[in-house]
């Protein structure tokens, strides 16, 4: 199983750890392209601060994650499980895994981002601030650029089993899954059961739980209706849409009574 995960808006700090090597990060073929974003994401940063801080979107109370981005050469690195925070990873809640969950989610979970591409939450990487959304100066939009090196990387590391994605709309655009990996693909939606609306917030709480409890309960689907049933022997309940033709994902919709 590979569990596809979008990463955090908010980061935990570096820490003081060694620096960054990029040589070291999980998924080598895209080594290249991670070098292309880092040198201009680096020297962006390094220079007009105002520019900067435009292309990346960012408000004044912002304005120190361009000095973040200038030293990301030279600054600290923590595992990524360690510096992604948010709704989703408060509920997934990785340092509180059992050792054998830990050991499975190493394996499963792959977090997409727009300046790493995709990283194992094992790798150690620095906190930054670089969406998928952006388009940098000298590459353009970062999704783009990263769709060529991740059809040649994903697929293998797909393997032959099932894909989670539960990514949202913008990193899913790095990458998607085609042929027969699409067919062993599933999608989550979270509704509300009372009113089948989608929940915002609580759709990243959701998407956060129903991992651990896969990797807690040492699950191991091998396609969409494996993972159907998995997730509603572990109590959600779930309705499954199976793709009208081939190649597409099917779609999931897990139902909640409460939101919270």
């Amino acid at each position: 199983m590979l569990v596809l995960l979008p990463p955090s808006e908010g980061k935990a700090d570096s820490g003081e750890g060694a620096p960054l090597r990029l040589e070291s990060l999980s998924l080598p073929g895209l080594a290249d392209a991670r070098e292309a974003v880092l040198g201009e994401l680096v020297g962006l940063c390094a220079g007009d601060e105002e520019k900067a801080r435009e292309v990346l979107g960012l408000s004044e109370g912002l304005r120190g994650e361009v000095a973040k981005n200038a030293a990301l050469r030279t600054a600290g690195a923590r595992p990524a499980g360690e510096i992604y925070t948010g709704v989703l990873y408060d509920a997934l809640g990785l340092a509180s895994l059992d050792a054998a969950a830990k050991r499975r989610a190493a394996r499963s979970l792959l977090v997409f981002s727009g300046l790493w591409g995709a990283v194992r939450v094992t790798d150690r990487i620095p906190s930054y601030r670089c969406s998928m959304g952006i388009r940098l100066p000298g590459l353009g939009a970062l999704a783009g650029h990263w769709r060529a090196p991740m059809a040649e990387v994903l697929p293998e590391a797909a393997g032959d089993g099932l894909v989670l994605d539960l990514r949202s709309t913008a990193y899913a655009a790095a990458w998607k899954p085609k042929g027969e990996v699409a067919e062993r693909t599933a999608t989550v939606r979270v509704l509300h059961a009372p009113t089948r609306k989608v929940v915002s917030h609580f759709n990243k709480a959701t998407k956060g739980r129903i991992v651990r409890a896969l990797v807690s309960a040492g699950a191991a689907p091998r396609d969409p209706a494996e993972l159907v049933e998995a997730l509603r022997e572990l109590g959600y309940v779930v309705e499954a849409a199976e793709p009208g033709r081939a190649g597409r994902p099917w779609e999931l919709d897990v139902l909640v009574e409460e939101v919270h």
